[in-house]
């Protein structure tokens, strides 16, 4: 086997490291012991993930982690990180595998669009003092008011979901992530009156009182999924595609599966839960469109469905057929969306940025007439409020959140999910890792998250002028670009700054 030096050193003080093996006892990857012949703590780095478990909780601040000076020959064609993976697959003659989004170097648009602002002409908002909705409804809207013979308005909406503000939790699994990662989400939600996603695990029992709250979802491997499960939701999502993964199915191992996520998966313990690449009853958009009118009818009409894609290059045809064939709303995740497992080559050069994708879909559906079809949720790093208003106006309803919300958890994206050995009890279903997610604390810290990005949010439309959420949705007059291609600003839909 190639040596191959480990990515990050701890770094210990001996002055004020008091050997009370803490940090040894906190770490699930075995990094840290103490050798009792020499009378202090050592620690083996090839095992080390970055996770930051042991420098949070040590008494004394005596550890820190840092990224190794090893090198090798500078190469602009073969990476350290190139040679290292070829080193690992050579031994293992494996499929590289990776947690959490695409951390390559690829343009973040978010951070190349600018905000507009109202000064004198249309004059600011003051969302302390005046009304500011953040209110969303997800659905499809009809095409013109209806009334009857007495001038009443005649109320044939579509079910829909309503908002307090346009956020959601994203789909993360029962066995992904834990019992208590999943309390967290479910709790948030329903105090912060939004929704969260179950990911194609299934719903515990436990948590199907958080129902009104609940998007239940129907993934390829249709693990967990049986009328009550439906009926529980207050929407149902196909999961057609996952941002990380285009193209591919899902794949939690057997090692997760375990207890309740057998049970609630439906599947033995111990046994891989692959779900497969294609839907095997969907090849086309009339396929799709008899599962959408499946699901409606075990429902009684009563819940909007859902249809999940990937961000890919041809997704603005895509969405088209999708808002043909019945569906409410659709979902885009784009390719730096976070996963608890994927083959590295796909994750890190598969799929397109969900920027560019937005503005594809939004604009395509309104070309056509349809835009009030459906409604639009996106997702794939929304790291903050002011991503969040950028998807807005570029066309989206609401966005789906689910690294943002893991960090608020606790999460240091060490990016090991797929190890299962997740100190900070998110990413595993080990019972002594699990506990150290107090699911109370972590749904505050949700509430506090979504709560703080709802203020920002209202303070940042005011600085527009806009005092609704609807009437920021698409309205690109509102964003400029800078330092991008005149091909980037295209299909963005905006002018650069100073036009």
């Amino acid at each position: 086997m190639e040596w191959i030096y480990p990515e990050y050193e701890v770094v210990r003080n001996a002055d004020r490291c008091i050997a009370c093996r803490v940090c040894e006892r906190q770490c699930a990857n075995e990094v840290h012991r103490y050798d009792g012949d020499l009378k202090k703590m050592l620690a083996d780095e090839r095992k080390c993930v970055a996770c930051h478990r042991c420098v949070a909780l040590c008494p004394t601040q005596a550890l820190k982690i840092v990224k190794s000076g090893h090198t090798f020959r500078e190469n602009a064609n073969w990476s350290g990180q190139a040679i290292q993976e070829v080193y690992r697959q050579a031994t293992s003659g494996g499929v590289l595998l990776s947690s959490m989004g695409n951390p390559q170097r690829y343009p973040v648009y978010w951070d190349k669009l600018l905000l507009n602002a109202s000064q004198v002409t249309n004059p600011p908002i003051d969302p302390l003092r005046e009304p500011m909705e953040t209110k969303t409804f997800l659905g499809k809207k009809p095409a013109a008011v209806q009334r009857d013979e007495k001038g009443n308005i005649l109320p044939q909406l579509p079910p829909q979901l309503e908002l307090s503000t346009p956020i959601l939790f994203s789909a993360m699994s029962y066995g992904s992530i834990s019992y208590n990662a999943h309390q967290s989400l479910a709790q948030a939600a329903s105090a912060l009156g939004i929704y969260y996603n179950t990911g194609e695990g299934g719903l515990h029992r436990d948590f199907y009182q958080y129902g009104p709250n609940t998007i239940v979802q129907v993934a390829s491997g249709r693990f967990g999924v049986h009328k009550d499960y439906l009926s529980a939701g207050a929407a149902i999502e196909i999961k057609m595609g996952q941002g990380a993964k285009p193209g591919i199915g899902g794949h939690l191992p057997g090692a997760k599966i375990v207890g309740d996520v057998s049970r609630t998966r439906m599947i033995p313990a111990g046994t891989d839960a692959i779900s497969p690449a294609p839907h095997h009853d969907i090849y086309s958009i009339e396929d799709l469109r008899q599962l959408v009118f499946s699901l409606k009818e075990a429902t009684g009409y009563e819940k909007p469905v859902i249809v999940k894609i990937a961000a890919v290059h041809n997704v603005a045809a895509i969405a088209s057929g999708i808002a043909r064939s019945g569906a409410d709303i659709i979902a885009i995740d784009g390719f730096r969306g976070g996963t608890g497992a994927a083959p590295t080559r796909i994750r890190d050069n598969v799929g397109i940025p969900i920027e560019l994708a937005l503005a594809a879909v939004d604009q395509r559906l309104r070309e056509e007439g349809i835009r009030n079809e459906v409604s639009l949720v996106v997702g794939g790093s929304i790291r903050s409020s002011a991503d969040l208003l950028k998807a807005v106006l570029l066309g989206a309803d609401a966005v789906y959140i689910g690294t943002a919300a893991l960090l608020a958890l606790g999460c240091h994206l060490c990016r090991s999910c797929h190890s299962g050995k997740c100190n900070w009890g998110i990413a595993t279903q080990r019972p002594d890792l699990v506990k150290r997610l107090n699911p109370e604390l972590g749904a505050q810290r949700l509430v506090n998250l979504v709560t703080a990005w709802t203020h920002e949010l209202k303070e940042m439309m005011g600085g527009m002028g806009i005092n609704s959420i609807e009437a920021a949705r698409g309205n690109r007059l509102m964003l400029r670009g800078v330092g991008l291609s005149d091909a980037e600003l295209r299909v963005l839909g905006v002018k650069h700054a100073g036009e």
